[in-house]
């Protein structure tokens, strides 16, 4: 058990009612989960208000109760905390809790549009493979060391960061690679964290729908270089005119790395198959399993943050031509029949146009490119046509399909990818809503040396319809189709 008053460190308070000398056993902000002694934080969420559950918390066990708004009716002998924001002070709270785990370990956050889980996992993979206990926090899993767990979101809840943290410290971990989501910024997650660095890949169009704008969306993922403290560093890619904005006015120490302009991490292109990556970084070369323009900056930016982090420049170059590529990121398998398919999780705009650019900067131009498709529901619209227009415009065949649909209709999803298809590539488009059927129509489209590009969806092995979770496996699918091919 732990103190109240410990617990409140950093936080800043409106009003106190009650005790705060009472030991607390554990903190939730999820009413159901809360026991004799515990905390209970009430948050406004964006579906649900916590507040309307504090009594339920009481009934369940809770000692004290922080909220935005204290209630009318206060319970003798539970202590109520008043702030102003309760996802602000949850944060600062957990990481009092656990003992500021994050102070005990060199955590270094990734963001931007695209990139985020290829370089916190392959950082990841790098440090394990020069001896270190490393942790991963990151869409596709969650890694302590060599023990690995189920992600759920792209950055976890501040208590679920700091228990894991928590679990690294005790497992002797020293490196920490964690995405840091839009989301996760604006909702106060990353509180109270202690960040050794900051990696910026890129801004394109996505999360249009919980922005707002562009520049709302640009401006969130600039507080958290904003937040770094003067002894952290902040690299950013600056072939992307938003790496110098999220430099602006923080206090860390600046670098920069691109393939285009000048920079403190320059690398060219040397090579550029299916096979992998011959690179210059720097004044040395390395070949790379990864593939394409997309995973260039990858690698660099991987490359410089090895190095910010104290490796040998030889030592970096060594391990990153061991790397292997991430689940569902221009993951491929090429048949018996000499079709190569690739599942990759590009569901933005920019990012499509990336695989597909970097496919058809590979290909001789006398195999089909058949681009799999579709978009998620109850998310950013105004992608959807953009979408259309990338997939119809850089493909020899399109199918339009099912992604994640959620509560929405698919077929009017579909619709809205439709819109953005240009007339003189109408007759390259096919729709097909059932996301299975259209990949196995796919298949038999495709002939000898041909690429079938399954976009949206990558590590992702379910289909979220009406609520529920479907099992559903792009990578795993496509290897079953192709099979049956050969047969």
């Amino acid at each position: 058990m732990i103190v109240l008053k410990d617990i409140l460190y950093k936080v800043t308070i409106n009003a106190v009612v009650g005790s705060t000398s009472v030991s607390i056993n554990a903190i939730h902000f999820d009413s159901r989960n809360i026991k004799k002694a515990d905390l209970f934080v009430a948050i406004k969420g964006h579906v649900v208000d916590g507040h309307k559950f504090i009594d339920v918390a009481i009934k369940n066990g809770a000692v004290a109760i922080v909220c935005e708004t204290l209630p009318e009716h206060l319970v003798d002998g539970v202590t109520y905390v008043e702030v102003d924001n309760s996802n602000r002070a949850l944060a600062f709270m957990a990481s009092n809790f656990y003992g500021a785990p994050s102070e005990n370990l060199k955590l270094v956050g990734v963001t931007g549009t695209n990139g985020k889980t290829t370089v916190a996992s392959l950082l990841y993979q790098l440090f394990k493979k020069a001896g270190f206990k490393v942790g991963l926090l990151s869409t596709v899993k969650i890694v302590v060391d060599n023990k690995t767990y189920k992600a759920s979101h792209t950055t976890p809840d501040s208590l679920t960061i700091n228990r894991y943290l928590k679990e690294m410290n005790e497992a002797g971990v020293e490196f920490c690679f964690m995405e840091v989501s839009s989301h996760g910024i604006h909702q106060n997650r990353i509180e109270g964290l202690y960040f050794e660095g900051g990696i910026f890949t890129n801004l394109s169009h996505d999360h249009l729908d919980y922005h707002n704008t562009f520049s709302e969306y640009r401006d969130v993922k600039k507080v958290f270089f904003d937040s770094l403290s003067s002894k952290a560093f902040a690299l950013v890619n600056t072939d992307d005119k938003n790496g110098l904005v999220m430099l602006q006015n923080t206090k860390a120490k600046k670098y920069t790395y691109a393939l285009k302009g000048y920079a403190d991490y320059k690398a060219q292109i040397l090579e550029n198959q299916f096979g992998g990556l011959l690179l210059k970084v720097n004044d040395s070369e390395v070949w790379t399993r990864l593939i394409g323009n997309f995973n260039a900056y990858n690698v660099l930016a991987i490359y410089a943050t090895a190095e910010l982090l104290g490796l040998e420049k030889v030592e970096i170059l060594r391990l990153i031509s061991e790397l292997e590529s991430v689940s569902g990121r221009f993951q491929y398998i090429i048949s018996d029949e000499k079709i190569t398919a690739i599942v990759d999780y590009a569901h933005t705009p920019d990012a499509l146009k990336n695989v597909l650019e970097t496919i058809n900067s590979i290909r001789t131009k006398n195999e089909a490119l058949i681009t799999v498709v579709g978009c998620g529901g109850d998310r950013d619209k105004t992608k959807r046509p953009k979408m259309g227009h990338i997939a119809s415009a850089l493909s020899t065949k399109v199918i339009f399909t099912s992604d994640n649909p959620r509560s929405e209709k698919p077929e009017a999803i579909l619709e809205d990818i439709e819109k953005g298809v240009e007339p003189q590539n109408f007759k390259k488009t096919v729709t097909i809503t059932d996301r299975k059927q259209a990949i196995k129509t796919a298949c038999q489209m495709a002939q000898p040396n041909d690429i079938i590009l399954i976009a949206g969806k990558g590590h992702e092995t379910y289909q979220e319809i009406k609520g529920e979770r479907f099992d559903f496996d792009d990578y795993k699918i496509v290897q079953e189709f192709l099979k049956q091919l050969q047969k």
